[in-house]
């Protein structure tokens, strides 16, 4: 694998180049720190994070210093002491354990384990870093539908008060409802009395078929029964002369106007 310097490619393309395994392409600006590297550097094991070869990534990462030192002196701290922390740990896990290992070092077995662990979290968090950039983007591909009619609520003032002033008000309130009252108007219907006195008073005249409409009265103009009050009463009026057999009515099919006449035989 070859190694070349371009200063001027993304994360995204070294990453990608690395993995390929054309070129290990270092650009120390595009990296946000060391660890950055070392996840191009694991990705290109084409392993899991958690088992992949400390020693194969701490080499990789040695000649990714060792490289870039060659091109840019000045090189960042962080990566000079992370190469020097790896070289530490490549030299713990090749040399053999000691007997009596010190309390206050844990092993090396575990430090290269919490390293494969934060490789990977740091992975994990890329990639849904990434997965929220790739979303649609609001007013972009994705666009609201309004909503004229949506009320909004804006507060005029802040309300400020205790327990009793709220409940003095409570009960201020509830007793001016108690003291409303509601009487509804009485309704006024046609006497029923009056409508049969006046179908008798017109059967001399109820020689043909007549509609309903044209028998009951009019409403007058003011207070009073309404129109429909008046032609249920004449209605009832109505068939109870049916009944006494000195009315006819007819309906000739169903919801349709209802004609009365009187009946001839009575009429005579």
């Amino acid at each position: 694998m070859s190694s070349t310097f371009q200063p001027n490619l993304d994360f995204e393309a070294a990453t990608t180049a690395a993995e390929d395994g054309e070129a290990l392409i270092i650009d120390l600006d595009g990296y946000e720190g060391p660890l950055h590297v070392l996840l191009a550097l694991a990705r290109t094991q084409k392993v899991d994070l958690m088992q992949l070869s400390i020693l194969k990534l701490a080499e990789q990462y040695l000649s990714f210093v060792q490289q870039a030192r060659k091109v840019r002196f000045s090189l960042a701290a962080d990566y000079l002491v992370m190469a020097s922390w790896l070289a530490y740990l490549k030299s713990r896990l090749l040399l053999p354990k000691p007997d009596r290992p010190k309390a206050e070092e844990p092993p090396a077995e575990e430090m290269a384990a919490q390293l494969a662990f934060r490789l990977a979290k740091l992975d994990a968090m890329r990639k849904a870093s990434e997965e929220l950039r790739d979303r649609p983007k609001l007013r972009q591909e994705v666009f609201v539908r309004g909503d004229p009619e949506a009320i909004k609520v804006i507060p005029s003032a802040r309300l400020e008060g205790d327990l009793y002033g709220l409940m003095s008000a409570y009960i201020d309130q509830r007793r001016k409802e108690q003291g409303r009252h509601y009487s509804p108007r009485a309704p006024q219907a046609y006497p029923l009395e009056d409508a049969r006195d006046r179908l008798r008073h017109m059967l001399p005249d109820l020689d043909r078929w007549t509609p309903l409409s044209g028998v009951a009265p009019l409403k007058p103009s003011g207070e009073g029964p309404s129109q429909a009050s008046y032609t249920a009463s004449t209605l009832s009026a109505g068939l109870e002369l049916v009944k006494e057999g000195a009315m006819e009515v007819r309906q000739l099919e169903a919801f349709a106007d209802l004609y009365l006449r009187a009946r001839k035989r009575a009429a005579a």
